[in-house]
């Protein structure tokens, strides 16, 4: 059996006579496991700082995309929410698959448990861990940019009783930033995409303010600070600036003045 905690106490080096390909199979497993040392702390930390070293080749990275997939529609939390994060390591790594992203649009936009954090299962993030692969996926050229736009709308104005929180609406509000960076958007496909929420907004229920406006109006908040000031692209020195800023900034305080008409 493999010392798990020994190799991350090590400066995560594979273990002396056993292949990449052989342990990846363990730590998979691994990464459904209900107990946060075990998935959280060895089984993605590991693999993480694998796929980021160039310790597996294009095709383990690629079968590991392809095992990572059906878990969008596992019946354990912990499993569904950890996929993305490893998907969003390979496709960082330059491993891409079109097919990985039709099921973590709909696993995105349909999750009900939104819990940051779990006093057993330990971290979940679900909206933050999709938010990660959305802003990889909003950068990559083979994905339309507009459609992680919509995506991320989408997940906003789900109905939901859960108020996000532990900085869930900023990261999702970062993926949507980055991926307005994309320069090959139109000037409508980098508005048109918040119709959905001036719609909504403008049609509020009958109860008042509920778990999915606050949840909207707060991350579309970071975006507009963002979309004013630049973002921070990966590991880039200098702030990227978002081609199309003063729309955006207008098109979000349209939506702003639903909601609060003091705000802007």
């Amino acid at each position: 059996m493999t010392d798990w905690a020994q190799v991350r106490d090590t400066g995560y080096a594979v273990p002396e006579g056993r292949s990449p390909a052989e342990l990846v199979t363990e730590l998979a497993g691994m990464l459904r496991s209900p107990d946060p040392v075990v998935r959280d702390r060895q089984a993605y930390s590991i693999l993480a700082t694998w796929i980021g070293r160039g310790v597996l080749s294009a095709a383990e990275l690629r079968a590991l995309g392809d095992a990572m997939v059906p878990r969008f529609g596992d019946p354990e939390i912990q499993a569904r929410t950890f996929a993305p994060l490893i998907l969003d390591a390979i496709v960082t790594a330059g491993v891409f698959e079109p097919s990985w992203v039709p099921p973590f649009e709909r696993w995105y936009v349909a999750e009900e448990d939104l819990r940051g954090y779990d006093e057993k299962l330990g971290w979940l993030h679900a909206v933050a861990h999709g938010a990660d692969l959305l802003g990889t996926l909003g950068l990559h050229s083979a994905v339309e940019p507009v459609q992680m736009l919509r995506l991320g709308i989408g997940r906003l104005l789900t109905p939901t009783s859960y108020v996000l929180r532990d900085m869930e609406d900023d990261r999702l509000g970062y993926a949507l930033a980055v991926t307005l960076t994309r320069g090959d958007l139109s000037d409508s496909d980098a508005v048109d995409w918040l119709d959905p929420a001036l719609r909504a907004l403008a049609n509020p229920p009958v109860e008042g303010i509920t778990p999915e406006v606050t949840n909207t109006i707060r991350t579309l908040r970071v975006l507009y600070v963002l979309a004013d000031h630049g973002v921070r692209v990966g590991d880039a020195k200098k702030l990227t600036p978002v081609p199309r800023r003063e729309q955006v900034k207008t098109k979000l305080a349209d939506v702003f003045r639903i909601v609060t008409p003091y705000y802007l």
